[in-house]
């Protein structure tokens, strides 16, 4: 059994095998048989492996999956297929980015997914992730941002940071490091009164 992630259409419906599947909450969803590129249930160990498949949060849902029985991984990213997958909870945004960021920190060694960001990053679609020595990102308002710190002398994530552009302790607009401090010499009550003036 492995610990997993799925996109689904937001009836919980999604095309397995050439035919649409009814995927059910609490129960072990079956298929006969686990086949990458033909058949059984399609999930992925990296979140974002999930964005290539369904790619508009807006029109998708995202769960953290258990996957069982036959499992097969054929080295296309992170995606396997199985014969019994069980629906275990709906992740927002924020529980997204952050499982994203534990992928990142269990499997330095894995290839990364074009949509980590290098060193810096804006956000993107409600979101960014950024990876890097030293990981700068930004957003808008509601957006999440996700930083990763490498080691300084190797790609092992040694911090993590999560935070939301909340319009009070984070604002948008501005640079944030791994520890959410923002870049640039400002504290938070000078940001403020600048983006005020700004108004």
């Amino acid at each position: 059994m492995m610990i997993a992630y799925k996109a689904f259409a937001p009836d919980l419906s999604c095309t397995s095998g050439g035919h649409r599947f009814q995927y059910r909450e609490g129960i072990w969803n079956q298929e006969p048989a686990a086949d990458c590129a033909k058949r059984g249930f399609h999930c992925a160990e990296d979140p974002l492996d999930c964005l290539t498949y369904y790619p508009n949060w807006n029109h998708s849902v995202y769960y953290l999956v258990l996957a069982g029985g036959d499992i097969h991984e054929d080295g296309v990213g992170s995606r396997l297929s199985c014969t019994k997958l069980k629906l275990v909870r709906k992740l927002d945004l924020k529980e997204f980015v952050a499982h994203t960021l534990y992928f990142l920190m269990e499997h330095p060694e894995r290839k990364r997914n074009c949509r980590i960001k290098q060193d810096k990053g804006k956000a993107q679609d409600g979101f960014v992730i950024v990876q890097g020595k030293k990981p700068m990102a930004k957003g808008n308002l509601g957006d999440v941002l996700g930083l990763a710190r490498e080691a300084s002398d190797h790609p092992e994530i040694v911090e993590i940071g999560l935070f939301v552009i909340d319009g009070k302790s984070r604002l948008p607009g501005i640079w944030y490091d791994v520890q959410g401090n923002p870049l640039g010499g400002m504290n938070y009550a000078e940001e403020a009164a600048v983006n005020d003036i700004s108004a």
